[in-house]
């Protein structure tokens, strides 16, 4: 099959901020950073409600993709009322395609979820595991106009996709209460930026309306 369904992280999450031709304004891209230290409480993450979910699109916003990725594992460290630490694992081979969005008679989402695991894109028989790093976690003062509902904080953290980790910076909502903390986002990540090149050649012209651009959404929650 030759057309991208991501995101995640993975998703890596898998996992997604639109794919088409705008101009992202909530997430930027730097080089690994130092991972935040763990300390205070430590929440374990609940791997039955967490979820990372990805949109992709085709150029021009056209035939949009999306759907699931589990959260395999994780923890979130709180101090003082506040999270300041932490990380989550993405089960990449769990990935899945929502029939929803697969509206085109001859194309089928198990054979998309087949393409989506292979090679071309997230090769989870050599990277069946993705994972995200917390390296801060500040106030918000302003949340753009396409964050996530109740923005009130700015995460930046280490994201590995293929084995090769970058640090990405979004708005986030971050709630902490009682015994329980919640990490709700959503950016947009190119995949070209962790080696996921395939049908971002315009030599191909069969293939080079794939967008480079995954939307990630993360929920992520955490208790005792």
């Amino acid at each position: 099959m030759k057309k991208l369904s991501v995101i995640a992280l993975v998703g890596v999450g898998l996992l997604v901020a639109s794919c088409n031709s705008k101009e992202k304004t909530d997430t930027a891209l730097a080089t690994e950073q130092a991972v935040a230290e763990s300390k205070g409480e430590i929440l374990a993450v609940d791997t039955t409600t967490s979820v990372v979910n990805w949109k992709a699109f085709h150029k021009g916003g056209f035939a949009p993709r999306w759907g699931t990725l589990n959260v395999k594992s994780g923890d979130l460290s709180i101090e003082a009322g506040q999270v300041v630490a932490g990380n989550f694992n993405i089960d990449m081979t769990s990935i899945k395609v929502d029939p929803a969005s697969v509206t085109e008679k001859d194309k089928k989402p198990a054979d998309l979820e087949a393409h989506l695991k292979n090679p071309d894109f997230f090769n989870v028989e050599k990277n069946p595991v993705s994972d995200f790093k917390i390296t801060s976690v500040t106030d918000l003062k302003e949340a753009p106009k396409d964050a996530v509902a109740g923005a009130n904080k700015t995460v930046s953290g280490n994201l590995t996709l293929l084995g090769k980790t970058m640090n990405v910076t979004f708005p986030a909502k971050v709630d902490v209460v009682d015994n329980s903390a919640t990490v709700q986002a959503k950016f947009t990540v190119n995949r070209t930026d962790w080696g996921i090149k395939f049908g971002t050649s315009e030599a191909d012209p069969a293939e080079w309306m794939i967008s480079k651009d995954i939307e990630i959404a993360i929920d992520v929650k955490a208790k005792k």
